[in-house]
């Protein structure tokens, strides 16, 4: 079994990975059952990190003057996204570098 993503190997079990897996899983529904868990490792962490933007984002809207906020996640990133203090997670780790850096 292979796992691409964009066309790139990320993951390939063998054989007899493949078999140490189907003890516990019917082979029947062993690749049905492969994609729902790799599908809810990643849903689980979008949902995860969406939770954190949005805590600490809302108050941070709100200061900085935004009357309306989109009930539709991909539309509140996106407003979050486009705010001037908005730092990615390589900016902010780019920021604390420089900041431990020019510690005395």
């Amino acid at each position: 079994m292979k796992i691409l993503v964009d066309n790139k190997l990320i993951l390939e079990l063998n054989e007899t990975q493949k078999k140490v897996i189907k003890d516990e899983i019917h082979e029947d529904i062993f690749e049905e059952d492969m994609k729902r868990r790799l599908s809810w490792v990643l849903t689980h962490k979008y949902n995860e990190v969406f939770k954190k933007l949005k805590q600490e984002w809302d108050p941070k809207l709100e200061a900085n003057g935004i009357k309306m906020i989109p009930t539709d996640k991909d539309e509140y990133a996106k407003l979050v996204f486009s705010q001037p203090d908005y730092k990615s997670k390589d900016q902010r780790t780019e920021s604390d570098i420089k900041l431990k850096t020019k510690a005395p």
